[in-house]
C-alpha cells in the first residue's frame, strides 16, 4: 500500500469574525471515506434545519475538534490572530481524538497517517501539519463545509445562551452581527458584557 493511503484532510473553519459581541468559534474536522458528503455545503448556505442535522451526522463519524476564543481575547489581540488560536485549539482537541478515532475507523497505525490541513480563507493556523488556505474553502471542500458546520452551529448555541443572560440585546436574532438592531440597542444602553470593545459598535 503507497503513503498515498495514508493522507487524510484535516479542514479548518471559523465563524464569528464579523460579529460586534460574542467568541469566535473554530473547528477542525477530518471526515471518513464513507461520510455522506451530501449533507455538506457552506454553512450559510443551509438551513438551520439542515446544518443542526448535518453538526448531529458529523460529531457522529468524523474525528473533530471545536474551540472558542472569547471577546476579551479578540479585544487583546484581535480578530484575525484570535481565529488563528480559536483554530490551533480546535486542532489540539482534534488530535486527542485522534488515535481512538482511527482505531475505530480500523485505519493503519495513526502515526503512519499523514494529515494535511485546508483552511477557509487567506492564512493558515499554526498547526504542526502541512497546510494550506484557500479563500472559499468551505464551498468546495467537505471537510471544510463540515468545520464551517461545527463552527456555526457552537456559535449559535452559545449567542441563544447568551440572548438568556442579555435579552435586551436581541442576540438570538442577530447573533452579535453588526445590523442596525444591534448597533441602536448599543448606542442606548452601552456595550453588553461581551461586545467587542476594539470593534466600532
Amino acid at each position: 500500500m503507497s503513503d498515498s493511503h495514508f493522507i487524510l484532510e484535516a479542514g479548518f473553519d471559523e465563524a464569528g469574525r464579523g460579529p460586534l459581541a460574542g467568541p469566535v468559534c473554530a473547528a477542525a474536522v477530518i471526515l471518513p471515506s464513507d461520510f455522506p458528503v451530501e449533507i455538506l455545503n457552506d454553512s450559510k448556505k443551509l438551513t438551520e434545519k439542515k446544518r443542526l442535522a448535518a453538526e448531529s451526522v458529523i460529531k457522529e463519524k468524523a474525528c473533530y475538534g471545536i474551540a472558542l476564543v472569547d471577546h476579551t481575547t479578540i479585544d487583546e489581540i484581535n480578530i484575525l490572530e484570535a481565529s488563528m488560536l480559536a483554530m490551533k485549539n480546535a486542532f489540539e482537541e482534534l488530535m486527542n481524538k485522534f488515535p481512538e478515532w482511527c482505531r475505530l475507523q480500523e485505519l493503519a497505525d495513526f502515526n503512519q497517517i499523514k494529515l494535511i490541513g485546508i483552511t477557509d480563507g487567506t492564512r493558515c493556523p499554526d498547526v504542526p501539519i502541512e497546510c494550506r488556505c484557500e479563500p472559499k474553502a468551505d464551498g468546495k471542500y467537505p471537510c471544510v463545509m463540515a468545520a464551517s458546520i461545527l463552527a456555526k452551529t457552537c456559535r449559535d448555541r452559545l449567542m441563544l445562551e447568551m440572548d438568556k443572560k442579555y435579552p435586551e440585546y436581541g442576540y438570538a436574532k442577530h447573533k452579535g452581527y453588526p445590523t442596525k438592531a444591534h448597533r441602536e440597542v448599543c448606542h442606548k444602553l452601552g456595550p453588553s458584557p461581551i461586545q467587542r470593545l476594539t470593534f466600532n459598535y
